[in-house]
C-alpha cells in the first residue's frame, strides 16, 4: 500500500521536472529574443518543450476496484525540444551588422509577451504539482498514523 501512496508523489515529481524543463526553455527563448546570429547561421529560432505521457511506475489497481484504478496511471516527461517553425520577424535597420542589402534584419521568432504567458503557465503547473505532492504526503502520513 505504501508504494501505491508513493505513486502519486512520483507522478507529481515528474510533473515538476517537466515544468522545470519548460521554464528552462522559456528562459532560453527570452535570453535570445534579440540574437540575430547562431552557430547554425541566421537568427535564433524559438524552442518549445514537448511533453509526453508515460506509464507511471506504480499502479493503484490492487487497492481499488473501479475502472479508473484498473487503467495504467500516466506520468509525464519532457520528451524533446521542438523548434517553432513560424517565420522570423523582419525589421528594417540598415545600420545593423546583420542587415541584408535592402537593410532588412531577420530577427528571432520569439515574442516576449508570449514567453511570459508560457512562463506563468509553467509556474502555475509547477505549483499545482507541489500542492498535489503535499496532499499525497499528508495522506501517506495519515495512513502511517492509522497503522500504529
Amino acid at each position: 500500500m505504501a508504494n501505491d501512496l508513493l505513486s502519486s508523489m512520483h507522478i507529481s515529481a515528474a510533473g515538476m521536472t517537466a515544468q522545470r524543463s519548460r521554464m528552462d526553455i522559456v528562459a532560453e527563448n527570452i535570453a535570445n529574443a534579440e540574437s540575430t546570429r547562431t552557430p547554425d547561421g541566421g537568427p535564433y529560432r524559438r524552442r518549445q518543450a514537448v511533453f509526453e505521457a508515460t506509464p507511471a511506475t506504480q499502479s493503484f489497481s490492487n487497492v481499488f476496484n473501479s475502472s479508473f484504478a484498473k487503467d495504467r496511471h500516466q506520468s509525464v516527461r519532457a520528451s524533446h525540444v521542438a523548434q517553432d517553425p513560424t517565420p522570423f520577424r523582419e525589421v528594417f535597420d540598415p545600420s545593423h551588422p546583420d542587415a541584408d542589402g535592402k537593410g532588412v534584419v531577420r530577427m528571432p521568432n520569439v515574442n516576449p509577451v508570449e514567453e511570459m504567458v508560457d512562463m506563468n503557465s509553467a509556474a502555475r503547473s509547477f505549483e499545482a504539482n507541489v500542492s498535489t505532492m503535499e496532499a499525497s504526503k499528508r495522506m501517506f502520513l495519515k495512513s502511517l498514523e492509522l497503522l500504529k
